[in-house]
């Protein structure tokens, strides 16, 4: 046996448990996106071809769903950027005092699972038992914080108290490893504060700040577990994400072809994205 038979031996096993887990169910789910598929009428389910995907694009309520998605991703994402760089701007700093002990505080939120964060904020901001209306109503202030125009919101603000951490954990650790040589040179010339960071250290972290961007993009886009947690989607369709939308047409309305032809048309929109990111990063890295 020579040592390219033995390196692809070595693949096989790996090989075929990936098409176990991953490129059979997406196989599947693209037959069942292409055929009229109920979960109410098993073995009776007939091809359709791309009608599911014409009619998904015509609808109103898919729709909705992405603009929420959209907009919960833009502002969370940057959000959780601006907080995150600003919070490891400080931790970075020797002379921040405790600064281990922010650290270990500050990166615990995001090790709670995502439901059980959705629970907790649906309890802690309820109009009439939570804790936190019940606080701002001493001080005269009254917020409802699952109203319709106040819902999407919401969300943001319990995504972004939650996955902050991350992005500081990965802006901090860009941040460490950077040399100190420009930045004494800079100091030499007399650039102090602002100026140091405007043309110092963002340029210098920019190929950390994509990265982080994309990874918080692509995991905010699957937010599921506040949604169904809190508000399962309302008031109305005000906090549908797409996640939930395909749920609830697939498992709630039976529709599994037209909710795999959601699930298809979402992983084209963020392959795209991925794609534009990436070329984007790439760039960024090449004028280093």
């Amino acid at each position: 046996m020579d040592e390219r038979d033995f390196k692809y031996r070595l693949i096989i096993p790996l090989a075929l448990l990936l098409i176990i887990v991953m490129i059979y169910p997406l196989g599947y789910s693209l037959w069942v996106s292409l055929h009229d598929f109920k979960l109410t009428s098993i073995g009776q389910e007939h091809f359709i071809g791309f009608s599911n995907y014409w009619n998904i694009l015509k609808d109103h309520s898919f729709w909705r769903a992405i603009s929420n998605t959209i907009i919960f991703v833009v502002l969370a994402v940057f959000l959780e950027f601006l907080i995150g760089f600003t919070l490891a701007l400080m931790l970075h700093r020797e002379t921040t005092p405790f600064r281990n002990i922010f650290r270990a505080i500050l990166l615990s939120p995001m090790f709670i699972t995502p439901i059980a964060v959705g629970l907790m904020f649906r309890f802690l901001l309820n109009s009439q038992l939570g804790f936190v209306p019940v606080i701002l109503n001493k001080l005269g202030i009254n917020i409802d914080w699952f109203s319709y125009k106040m819902a999407l919101f919401t969300l943001v603000l319990i995504d972004v108290w939650q996955w902050t951490p991350f992005m500081l954990l990965l802006l901090l650790a860009g941040l460490e490893s950077l040399s100190q040589d420009p930045f004494e040179a800079a100091k030499v010339d007399g650039a102090e504060g602002w100026n140091l960071i405007r043309y110092i250290t963002l340029p210098l972290l920019k190929p950390v700040i994509l990265a982080a961007i994309i990874i918080r993009m692509l995991d905010a886009f699957k937010v599921y577990e506040y949604v169904y947690a809190i508000t399962r989607g309302g008031p109305g369709e005000a906090t549908e994400t797409i996640q939930y939308h395909i749920y609830r047409v697939g498992f709630l309305y039976f529709r599994l072809g037209e909710a795999s032809a959601m699930a298809y048309l979402l992983i084209i929109v963020i392959l795209v994205l991925v794609l534009i990111l990436y070329h984007v990063l790439q760039r960024e890295h090449a004028n280093l």
